[in-house]
């Protein structure tokens, strides 16, 4: 038995997979991921630092080691998710109609940018 999808169930399937490649792209972008991952490896360090005994920091000659990366990797990865924050991603273009030559409608295809200012014909 076969089924035969309407063109408008095509778009609506065709719309809802489109979305949810967009959700996915947005939780796995990068960003998030490695800020996510500094930040819990960042507070596992700081804790690391501030329980350090006298030993530990003798060894690194009289520096919390341990303290001071932990901090800076929670700067590091608080730095990557507040850019997620401000820049987020970028939903894709709507599709481009294109003629049967694969360009855009209404532009020609083979010499694009030729005879433009500069350009000696020459190549």
């Amino acid at each position: 038995m076969s089924e035969h999808y309407s063109d408008r169930d095509l778009q609506r399937e065709i719309s809802e997979l489109e979305a949810k490649s967009t959700t996915a792209a947005r939780l796995f972008d990068i960003r998030r991921i490695i800020g996510v991952l500094f930040v819990v490896y960042g507070i596992i360090v700081t804790i690391a630092g501030i329980v350090a005994s006298d030993e530990d920091i003798d060894k690194a000659e009289g520096v919390n080691i341990n303290l001071w990366t932990g901090l800076g990797m929670l700067v590091l990865g608080l730095l990557f998710l507040l850019w997620l924050k401000l820049r987020p991603t970028a939903p894709p273009p709507p599709d481009v109609l294109t003629d049967d030559d694969g360009t855009p409608d209404g532009t020609p295809g083979g010499d694009r940018g030729a005879g433009g200012p500069g350009d000696s014909g020459k190549g």
